[in-house]
């Protein structure tokens, strides 16, 4: 089954929390503090799979999640860091970020990586926290949380020549006559209700990829019919043949139809070469041919005959085809691929503070936020050393500033306390 969109749900892994731990050997007095660090989670990557032609694998899985960062140890251990995910998609995906519609991927090349969410860092054992003041320090931080996002899946086919035409024109017959790719094949409209690959071999041993395009009927640039949906598979591809079935009752115009769909799509479509390929010549007789094929010619010199239910005249089209698979160059796309900041968390913006309701301030930026995340609000001496460092960045100051009365309410990231001065 094939599948072309897909919303899917990943998780990076969560920090590994530090550990409070001290030295406790024979003939070490006062040893001191021994508390590992956590573990950093794992990231999460996708990576493009030559071998894979649809999303159907998300249509079954829709939520990843990388391994978390173990916790730090004694003896001043770190933890393990957590595995991290790699989720494999075809050529072709791009991927959007639904939060901002931006495009902050597209996977084009085997094997290619791209990040998309960075593990939570590893909290600090509380060996990191000594100081010649404070030799024993009783705290540790845990680790960062992981990055959580909800990600849009395309899938662009990456074919070398795509195949398009009217319903029923014969397109999944030709494909199947010259490559290993068996679509199901009917006498009637609208059999090929997905979009088929199909690799044909030259006779020094290299192959190209053909790519078998629903029907289009008019108005699919504008989603009427299934058109819409496949029309953007076509767009990576070096040029068309575009498959006329010559028994219908007015081809010409089935033809000029087609045509004025790729250009309402888009500029390049509209523009892309074509040959023509005037089908099921075995059901017409001579008189019948040579008039199509100079009715034709006002389009196009690159116009064949063919029946691809006979083979009648297959090889010089096919012949000419991969001669024009050498000639034409991969057509270079530079999608405008945004900044993708999400995946990295890494926001070290300074700290500004907004009054949410009458009684109730909120401080947010980056840096103070992480700090925040790596604060356990049930150990007392963090507790102290946040506010220490809240005053030292002038948050209380600012507080001041914007109006905050004793008794408000401030919050920064999931801690929460009474302003008194």
């Amino acid at each position: 089954m094939f599948l072309d969109k897909a919303k899917i749900k990943i998780l990076s892994g969560k920090g590994g929390n530090g550990t409070v731990a001290w030295r406790r050997e024979k003939y070490v007095d006062k040893g001191g503090p021994a508390g590992g660090d956590g573990g950093r989670g794992g990231d999460v990557y996708f990576v493009a799979d030559e071998d894979m032609t649809t999303l159907m694998d998300f249509q079954y899985q829709s939520i990843f999640k990388a391994e978390n960062g173990e916790n730090g140890r004694p003896k001043s251990q770190h933890g393990k860091g957590g595995k991290d995910l790699y989720i494999k998609v075809p050529l072709g995906t791009v991927v959007k970020d639904p939060e901002n519609d931006k495009i902050i991927a597209d996977l084009t090349e085997p094997e290619q990586k791209v990040l998309v969410a960075k593990g939570g860092r590893g909290g600090r054992g509380n060996c990191r926290f000594a100081t010649a003041q404070k030799r024993a320090p009783q705290f540790c931080e845990p680790g960062e949380p992981g990055i959580e996002r909800e990600l849009e899946l395309e899938l662009k086919l990456i074919a070398d020549v795509g195949l398009l035409g009217m319903p029923n024109a014969g397109k999944s017959t030709l494909i199947s006559t010259v490559s290993s790719a068996k679509p199901k094949i009917a006498d009637y409209p609208f059999t090929t209700l997905i979009p088929h690959l199909g690799v044909v071999k030259k006779p020094s041993g290299d192959g190209f990829v053909v790519a078998d395009i629903p029907g289009l009927i008019e108005g699919a640039s504008e989603g009427i019919g299934l058109g819409h949906e496949f029309l953007r598979h076509v767009e990576r591809c070096r040029f068309l043949i575009h498959v006329v079935d010559i028994t219908q009752e007015d081809p010409v115009s089935n033809y000029k139809k087609i045509n004025e769909e790729l250009k309402k799509h888009s500029e390049r479509l509209g523009n892309l070469y074509q040959i023509i390929a005037l089908n099921k010549i075995d059901s017409v007789d001579e008189e019948i041919r040579q008039e199509y094929l100079k009715i034709f010619k006002e389009f196009s010199s690159d116009i064949f005959l063919i029946s691809a239910a006979t083979k009648e005249n297959i090889k010089p089209f096919l012949d000419f085809v991969m001669q024009k698979v050498d000639e034409i160059p991969k057509p270079e796309f530079k999608i405008d691929i945004e900044e993708d900041l999400a995946a990295f968390d890494n926001d070290d913006s300074d700290y500004a503070v907004y009054k949410i309701d009458k009684n109730t301030y909120s401080v947010e930026g980056g840096k103070i936020i992480r700090l925040a995340n790596v604060t356990d609000t049930r150990n007392i001496d963090q507790l102290y050393r946040f506010q220490n460092i809240l005053a030292s960045m002038n948050v209380y100051e600012a507080l001041k500033q914007a109006g905050i009365k004793e008794g408000d309410v401030v919050k920064i990231g999931h801690i929460q306390f009474d302003y008194y001065d």
